[in-house]
């Protein structure tokens, strides 16, 4: 993927870095990162988000995703961490997707429903069925790992700014900060992927976010965080592995058997 390079910080305030012979606003250069961004092949994320609720409890999902769009689409999702207050998800879970094809492992399900396979599987249409909330959570958690949706979300920022070139993954990268409205942003989203925006944000209005892009204006790594009604969030998302090549495959045959039938496997 060609790109210009990153040359030098110059200025500051909305002031980004020249790109070329060209100095871009900062608004203009997150916008090219976006592009750069929907055009990305694969790509490898590490994301940790912890909440807290205005009642006390707080939570923490943290994990892991491999995304590929060609020659099909193929993601796969490990959550080591997926807790709230006193509840938990046992052993975490992990979603493969093959195009319209989705694998689940959740290892409670396991024990809650006396499961004899360790995966089940479902057409990704079906995991909008009742009785099938643990597979259409985990999954739910791929577009929380959306790089293209992430960046486009920034992409709303009436007040983005350029803030220093540091390192993020040991990468070196242009730092920009700011804030965008929840409203505004999830409308740039595909229809798929904007209810759920909504929902994950709940009632937060502003979200203030970092992102470090590299010389290829890719993002490296991102950050967000709110507040509403006493309730707090944040989020930190590491990308790596930009079009290199991935190896997403179905689980051996022998593993995968029918999607349970119980709703709730936290305890």
């Amino acid at each position: 993927m060609s790109a210009a390079s990153v040359v030098a910080l110059t200025g500051c305030g909305s002031t980004s870095p020249q790109l070329g012979n060209v100095k871009l606003a900062a608004a203009e250069a997150v916008a090219q990162t976006a592009q750069k961004a929907e055009a990305v092949n694969s790509y490898t994320v590490d994301a940790v988000a912890e909440f807290s609720h205005p009642e006390g409890d707080t939570g923490k999902v943290q994990g892991r995703m491999v995304y590929q769009s060609k020659p099909q689409l193929a993601v796969d999702l490990t959550l080591d961490t997926v807790a709230f207050g006193s509840n938990s998800l046992p052993g975490g879970a992990r979603a493969i997707l093959l195009g319209d094809t989705a694998y689940v492992k959740v290892d409670a399900l396991k024990s809650a429903t006396g499961a004899t396979k360790p995966w089940i599987k479902a057409s990704v249409a079906d995991l909008d069925g009742e009785g099938q909330n643990e597979a259409n959570d985990a999954l739910g958690r791929v577009q929380q790992f959306d790089l293209a949706a992430a960046v486009k979300l920034v992409t709303a920022s009436k007040d983005i700014k350029a803030v220093g070139t540091e390192s993020a993954g040991g990468v070196d990268t242009t730092h920009y900060s700011g804030t965008f409205p929840v409203d505004e942003a999830v409308k740039l989203l595909d229809d798929d992927k904007r209810a759920r925006a909504a929902d994950q944000f709940g009632k937060v209005k502003d979200i203030k976010f970092d992102l470090w892009a590299d010389a290829q204006s890719l993002p490296r790594k991102i950050t967000m965080s709110g507040s509403a009604e006493g309730g707090t969030f944040n989020a930190t998302m590491l990308f790596k592995g930009y079009n290199e090549p991935v190896e997403i495959s179905a689980p051996p045959a022998s593993e995968v058997g029918e999607i349970p039938q119980q709703k709730h496997v936290f305890n």
